[in-house]
């Protein structure tokens, strides 16, 4: 599987369009989310995205840092989706943003909202729970951490 991996000044304008259209019909369509997904993070992080054979953006996600704070060391990763479920995109996706966040930022921990269904998910890459359940946009979630 071949992951793009772009800051967003490098990104096409169809690589964006086809990254913000997987979110919106992940998020807003299928979980029936409305949010504001253009939360003024994407243009601070890295995409990390794959096409599936009919040219659309089969999983993304983006890696920042947290709270637009690089000496806090704290990366985050974010915005998270898969459109096409149990090929395994998902986990080698998550294992590129760590990576990401671990060799080209250098974080010290990395930090993530999951979605609270998704916890075993983040979990398989180290990460823990750290919080307890809270509602965002409807849906429970909880803050997950993983030290470097």
């Amino acid at each position: 599987m071949d992951f793009v991996v772009k800051h967003f000044n490098e990104l096409s304008t169809r690589e964006l369009y086809e990254i913000l259209k997987t979110r919106f019909e992940i998020f807003v369509t299928e979980q029936e989310c409305i949010y504001q997904d253009l939360d003024d993070k994407d243009q601070d992080a890295i995409h990390v995205f794959c096409w599936n054979d009919s040219g659309r953006v089969a999983g993304c996600l983006r890696v920042f840092w947290k709270d637009h704070d690089e000496a806090a060391g704290v990366a985050q990763i974010g915005r998270v989706v898969t459109l096409e479920h149990g090929k395994g995109i998902g986990g080698a996706m998550l294992h590129q943003g760590v990576d990401i966040a671990i060799n080209r930022l250098k974080a010290r921990k990395i930090y993530l909202e999951a979605q609270e269904y998704a916890i075993g998910y983040y979990a398989k890459e180290g990460f823990k729970v750290v919080s307890d359940v809270f509602m965002e946009d409807g849906i429970p979630h909880v803050k997950m951490e993983r030290m470097v």
